[in-house]
């Protein structure tokens, strides 16, 4: 079985997934049951900055951070299975994020979408972005 080129699976899983605009992005921003997960690896975060106000999830624990019976639940996502929250995956150039998008689909998440472009879209077109809030060390 031949492999399949990333590209092919990207096309086929944004062919299936709603992606949110950069202006609808903006707009939604910091709005009652809005919730941007941020997908890129820490060191993304730390060199090219953050959305304000986004959840850090890891790419690689995405699934097991939402899904409320994992024992890695993290609270920040609840209600996201039920409908009250609608999710904006982003990731720096929208792979990861349409391919995560899909995958929450599959898992039965309602309310799930990509940001168009990514972080380095939202950040080409001037919208907020913020330093990694600093880990508080212990004293």
């Amino acid at each position: 079985m031949p492999i399949l080129p990333v590209s092919q699976l990207v096309a086929e899983a944004t062919a299936r997934i709603r992606t949110l605009g950069l202006d609808e992005a903006r707009a939604a921003l910091g709005q009652p049951g809005m919730l941007f997960v941020d997908l890129r690896d820490v060191r993304e975060l730390e060199r090219e900055g953050v959305i304000p106000g986004a959840v850090h999830a890891p790419r690689g624990m995405l699934e097991f951070w939402v899904d409320p019976a994992s024992p890695y639940f993290r609270a920040e996502f609840a209600g996201a299975d039920g409908g009250d929250k609608t999710m904006v995956l982003f990731c720096a150039g929208a792979w990861r994020s349409a391919l995560a998008a899909r995958q929450l689909q599959e898992m039965g998440f309602p309310k799930v979408c990509h940001l168009e472009g990514g972080f380095n879209a939202w950040k080409a077109a001037g919208a907020p972005v913020a330093d990694k809030p600093r880990r508080a060390t212990p004293p």
